[in-house]
C-alpha cells in the first residue's frame, strides 16, 4: 500500500557553474530536488521556506505532480541562495557563496494533514530542527535523515539525539568516515549504527552506493556508467527521493525493497546529472525510469556457476 512521504528542508535558487555550461538563479534545495524525484513513486508533502522573490514562475515546477505544498511557507525576505562551482572532476565543487537569507530563520511548521504522515525524510538541516519535527509527526512508521560534516563537527551532541531516533541514514563516504572517525567503510558503518540507525546508506558518488543492514550485512550497487553527465547538484537529494519514494510506495521495508529502492534512488539521480538543476527531471516520465531501473538490473546481473 502506498503511503505519502513528509520532507522538511531547502527551497532554494542556486547558481551552478561547469565546464559546459553556467546556468543563475535556478530553482533547486535538497527538499526540491528530494520531492521532485519521490513524486514519481508517491505523495510528497513538502515542509520548507521561500522568500517573497520565489513567485509563481518558480512554483510551476512542482505543478502536475504529487507534491503537496501546504507546509512550504512564504516570508518576507529573500530566499535561500547558493552558488557552486565544478571543474572537470565532477566529484568535487568549490562552493562560491552560500546566502540562507529566509532559510535562517527557519523553524519547521508541520500542518495538521501532515503529523500522521508515515513516512518521513529529514533533510540536511540543523539537527534541532530535526529533531522538532520529530517532535511534531505522530508514530511515523519509518524516518530517515541527512546530514552533513558541518552538523557533525558543531553540533555533534544534537546529532546523536536523532541517531537515536530515526531508522536510516543517508550520507556520503566523507561524512561517514568523519562521524564514525573511521578511515574503513565497513568499520565506519557498523560504529554508526551502533548510534542508533537500523540502516546506513552510503552515497560514493561515480563509484556508487553502499548499504549496511542487518547487523554486518551490506549491500552495493554501481553508479550508471552516462555519456553525459552535466551537473552533479542535487544527485544526493535526487537519489534519497527514488529511494525514499519506492519504500513508501512498497508499504513495507525488507531487505528486498531496500535492495530495489537503493536501484530506484540510483536510477533517478543518474537522470538528474544528465542536464542542468531540475531540466532533466522535468522532462523525465515513468516509463523512461523503469527502463533505466531495468538497465542497472541488466548492469549488475551474473550467473552463478
Amino acid at each position: 500500500m502506498t503511503s505519502p512521504i513528509v520532507v522538511v528542508g531547502s527551497v532554494a535558487f542556486d547558481s551552478i557553474k561547469t565546464p559546459f555550461k553556467e546556468v543563475s538563479r535556478v530553482v533547486g534545495g535538497a527538499a526540491t530536488y528530494f520531492s521532485m524525484s519521490a513524486s514519481f513513486f508517491t505523495t510528497v508533502r513538502v515542509v520548507a521556506v521561500v522568500g517573497e522573490d520565489f513567485g509563481q514562475r518558480q512554483m510551476k515546477v512542482f505543478e502536475g505532480r504529487a507534491i503537496d505544498l501546504e507546509g512550504l511557507q512564504r516570508v518576507p525576505g529573500e530566499t535561500f541562495r547558493w552558488k557552486g562551482e565544478y571543474g572537470f572532476d565532477l566529484n568535487s565543487r568549490e562552493t562560491i557563496y552560500t546566502r540562507l537569507n529566509v532559510f535562517d530563520q527557519f523553524a519547521p511548521r508541520l500542518p495538521a494533514s501532515y503529523l500522521e504522515t508515515p513516512f518521513v525524510f529529514l533533510g540536511n538541516i540543523q539537527p534541532q530542527l530535526q529533531l522538532d519535527v520529530l517532535n511534531q509527526v505522530k508514530a511515523p512508521k519509518l524516518v530517515a535523515a541527512d546530514t552533513m560534516n558541518y552538523w557533525i563537527e558543531r553540533t555533534p551532541a544534537e546529532l546523536g539525539r536523532v541517531l537515536e531516533r530515526i531508522q536510516i541514514l543517508i550520507i556520503n563516504d566523507s561524512e561517514a568516515r568523519e562521524l564514525a572517525r573511521e578511515a574503513n567503510l565497513v568499520k565506519a558503518a557498523r560504529r554508526i549504527k551502533a548510534m542508533g540507525p537500523e540502516v546506513l546508506v552510503i552515497k560514493r558518488g561515480e563509484h556508487g552506493v553502499l548499504m549496511s543492514r542487518d547487523g554486518d550485512g551490506l549491500f552495493a550497487a554501481p553508479a550508471m556508467p552516462l555519456e553525459e553527465v552535466l551537473d552533479p547538484t542535487g544527485a544526493g537529494d535526487t537519489f534519497a527521493g527514488g529511494f525514499m519514494g519506492y519504500l513508501a510506495s512498497s508499504g513495507e521495508v525488507t531487505d528486498a525493497t531496500l535492495g530495489r529502492a537503493i536501484i530506484y534512488g540510483s536510477t533517478m539521480a543518474s537522470f538528474a546529472v544528465e542536464d542542468f538543476g531540475l531540466s532533466r527531471l522535468l522532462t523525465l516520465d515513468a516509463e523512461q525510469v523503469h527502463e533505466r531501473f531495468r538497465a542497472f538490473k541488466t548492469l549488475t546481473h551474473f550467473d552463478e556457476v
